[in-house]
């Protein structure tokens, strides 16, 4: 029983640190340019991960080092910016809303490319869930070019999502979750480093209230959003197993959607509908299939 509160309190805290990531990202640019945010973000993930670097790095495969950056690039770095730049133009809790569709694009992009197999089950979650995306762009009324333009951001941050996680369970399944982080985290530090440079974010006046305001935020998203979050992901998958891991997802949105709320957004009554529509699909693209119980006739 005291295992299982434990294994709750952890999902708790992963919604809630997860899905207000999105308000971070928002708060982070009132003063900051979203490839700042992001930078900070990465920066800040890859320093909390440093002292795991070294034992980590020695535990894998020389062969394996090069899939290590590449899931790095693909399931932190690109997304981390991604989500930033489209946050410019989109509100945080629809953001918050499309990064529900992460499992889909998993199963999409393993059925595309890792020759996934699925049951019937999980292709109608796939056709519920892309209907309720389609749904909730309708549900914007006026759609501009602009919207749509910056929400595929997220859409091709989600994508980005399952590809990684499709090659982390196809060529990384035998090296340690800990041990992939902190050696994806430490080798994003460089780039990450890069592009702050690039962005001038040495130039900010860090007298000025709202710049420290600003990365402190980003700060906080990159410590916990990514490193003690993607710790407490590996704990719990360990501790209760993937399946009851990856009902994160339903959490994520409807903390992102509170923030939102209380940030002011307008968040119409379709907009959810549309997220309970997306949240049924990944459900049932989710949920593991009944195995057919055979049948004894007795003559």
């Amino acid at each position: 029983m005291k295992d299982k509160f434990v294994n709750i309190g952890i999902f708790v805290v992963l919604c809630l640190i997860w899905g207000s990531s999105f308000k971070l990202m928002k708060t982070g640019m009132e003063a900051l340019s979203p490839y700042d945010v992001a930078g900070l973000r990465m920066i800040s993930a890859g320093l909390v991960l440093l002292p795991f670097t070294i034992r980590a790095y020695k535990a894998i495969p020389n062969e394996k080092l090069k899939l290590v950056m590449l899931s790095g690039l693909l399931g932190s770095f690109f997304p981390a910016f991604l989500f930033c730049i489209a946050e410019t133009r989109i509100d945080s809790s629809l953001a918050g809303i499309l990064n529900a569709l992460t499992p889909l694009f998993t199963i999409v992009v393993g059925i595309s490319f890792f020759d996934l197999k699925i049951n019937r089950q999980k292709q109608i979650g796939v056709l519920i869930g892309f209907t309720g995306l389609c749904l909730l762009f309708l549900a914007k009324g006026n759609i501009s070019f602009s919207y749509i333009g910056y929400s595929l951001l997220v859409l091709l941050a989600t994508i980005l999502y399952g590809i990684n996680v499709n090659i982390v369970a196809r060529h990384l399944n035998t090296v340690g979750s800990l041990n992939i982080a902190a050696v994806a985290f430490t080798f994003l530090v460089i780039p990450s480093g890069l592009a702050l440079l690039l962005s001038g974010y040495q130039q900010h006046e860090f007298s000025n209230y709202a710049v420290l305001k600003s990365t402190a935020a980003g700060i906080v998203l990159g410590v916990f959003g990514t490193a003690v979050a993607s710790i407490l992901f590996y704990m719990l998958v360990k501790r209760a197993g993937g399946l009851f891991a990856s009902m994160v997802t339903y959490g994520i949105p409807f903390v992102a959607v509170f923030w939102g709320l209380l940030d002011g957004e307008h968040i119409s009554a379709l907009q959810v509908l549309c997220l309970g529509i997306i949240l049924v699909g990944v459900y049932l693209a989710n949920k593991p299939a009944k195995p057919v119980k055979a049948v004894v006739i007795k003559l």
